[in-house]
């Protein structure tokens, strides 16, 4: 989940256009749609919709639950994979879902280098079977003011950066997003200065809440999701949530963030969600949940600060955004 740094940003990249349109026929049958829901016991969300909608995807199975999952509603599978930002397939919000076809997700490899013991490039088969892979419903926020709950695929980062072996050295660790406009032909345009690069505080990468991505609604990344490997980020914007990676360095300085470098007085390299600080360009305060009309209220760490607001002690999180 990225975001639109120009100054015509549409009032639509909030709340969609046809949402806002059919305001009056989304509250005249909200009541009796939901009671035809529970009286069918219908599930937008369950296994046999998300075969249907991407019936040649690989499933993967033995997962385990998760613990840190919320217990919030999910967002359906079409929320999920159509609904995106990855300015490498087009800068609206359907266009990675029509165009990422042309992502080649396999054979796939991660180079890993820096202030490390075992650099090398892995590959994204070996991966997979590092550790148990589980699944956690996390909650998302994104910078644009909207938000999701999503059933991500994957392992703690934190397991997979271990086994690198960093060093003392190693006080940050970066992220960097494949680049070839063969397979991602938005990055034929100048939106964003490539690869799309991030990084975190290595306490922060270690956290167990800090996932890696690799699958979601149980079956493997989706290509405009981040195929085939991703981070996942609950308490940060969704622009930190990295996608597509092919290379991780292990570095003793700050990295610059891919929007930090594009506009660093709107986008600073934390990233945490904090409802008190607005963007320049339209408040932080509050947030709608795709899917919904009504908008909640926005979280400090997006309701995730009894896990991670220890890593930010003595921190002022208004200039450290």
């Amino acid at each position: 989940m990225l975001i639109k740094r120009s100054p015509d940003l549409r009032e639509s990249d909030v709340t969609p256009k046809e949402l806002y349109l059919r305001r009056r026929e989304f509250l005249a049958v909200a009541g009796s749609t939901a009671v035809a829901v529970a009286a069918n016991g219908l599930d937008f969300t369950g296994p046999s919709t998300v075969a249907a909608q991407n019936p040649g995807a690989q499933k993967l199975t033995n997962l385990t639950k998760s613990p840190f999952s919320t217990d919030e509603k999910l967002n359906s599978y079409k929320d999920v994979t159509t609904y995106n930002n990855f300015y490498e397939f087009g800068l609206d919000k359907g266009d990675p879902a029509k165009y990422a076809h042309t992502l080649k997700p396999r054979p796939w490899s991660v180079v890993v280098e820096g202030q490390c013991g075992k650099p090398g490039t892995y590959n994204i088969e070996d991966i997979m079977k590092w550790a148990p892979l589980e699944e956690r419903i996390y909650r998302h926020r994104c910078v644009e003011a909207w938000s999701i709950v999503v059933p991500w695929i994957g392992y703690p980062l934190g397991d997979f950066l271990k086994r690198f072996e960093p060093t003392t050295k190693a006080k940050y660790v970066e992220f960097k997003t494949l680049v070839d406009p063969r397979q991602m032909p938005g990055q034929t345009e100048p939106a964003l200065q490539w690869p799309y690069n991030e990084g975190l505080r290595m306490d922060e990468a270690m956290h167990p809440l800090a996932l890696l991505g690799l699958g979601l609604y149980g079956e493997v990344l989706p290509n405009q999701n981040g195929a085939p490997i991703r981070l996942v980020l609950p308490w940060k914007y969704g622009f930190k949530s990295i996608k597509s990676i092919v290379r991780v360095r292990f570095v003793e300085n700050e990295p610059l963030n891919t929007w930090k470098q594009q506009q660093a007085s709107e986008y600073g390299f934390y990233a945490n969600v904090n409802p008190q600080v607005d963007h320049p360009r339209w408040s932080q305060g509050s947030e709608r949940r795709l899917g919904e009309f009504f908008r909640r209220k926005t979280l400090m760490f997006n309701g995730y600060g009894d896990q991670v607001a220890s890593l930010y002690t003595g921190m002022d999180l208004r200039k450290s955004y």
